[in-house]
């Protein structure tokens, strides 16, 4: 079901979802606490929920929610590795709408190699270096890997800063 959940387009995610849109708090200026412009998604069939007030914009709100709730399912539930999975050349960008699918199944591949880089890497057939950038692109990413290496007493990846 997530790798479903995570293809639909907006409109079928959205219908999966109960809406609750309610004034955004904090700073703000004139206008916070004017409109029910924040967004709180909560997917029925995962139990995930996620919030975005970001902008003044529900519309927005939404937009950037439905991101957000991706990622979280991306995140939540790890599937038996996909065979047919490749990193790609070049690898699938973070502000592609397809990436928290591409995430999922990087993270799947990597929790079934029980948070060992280099046969993680082996089995997608990429260098340990490059898995690990990959990894470390995106903060959420670096910090999912470490958490899934930590449930198998493995130390965390080691930042390159």
């Amino acid at each position: 079901m997530r790798d479903e959940w995570l293809a639909s387009d907006d409109s079928r995610l959205l219908r999966e979802c109960r809406l609750e849109f309610r004034k955004a708090s904090g700073n703000g200026g004139q206008k916070v606490n004017k409109t029910s412009s924040a967004v709180r998604l909560h997917h029925e069939p995962s139990g995930v929920s996620v919030t975005s007030s970001e902008s003044r914009s529900q519309h927005e709100n939404r937009l950037h929610a439905l991101k957000a709730l991706r990622m979280k399912i991306a995140l939540s539930f790890r599937l038996p590795p996909d065979p047919q999975f490749r990193i790609g050349e070049p690898a699938t960008s973070l502000h592609n709408p397809g990436y928290p699918l591409w995430a999922a199944k990087l993270l799947d591949r990597f929790q079934f190699q029980e948070g060992d880089l280099k046969s993680a890497a082996a089995s997608l057939e990429i260098s340990p270096s490059r898995l690990a950038r990959l990894l470390r692109r995106d903060p959420v990413l670096w910090t999912e890997a470490n958490r899934i290496r930590a449930a198998f007493s493995l130390p965390p990846l080691k930042s390159m800063e």
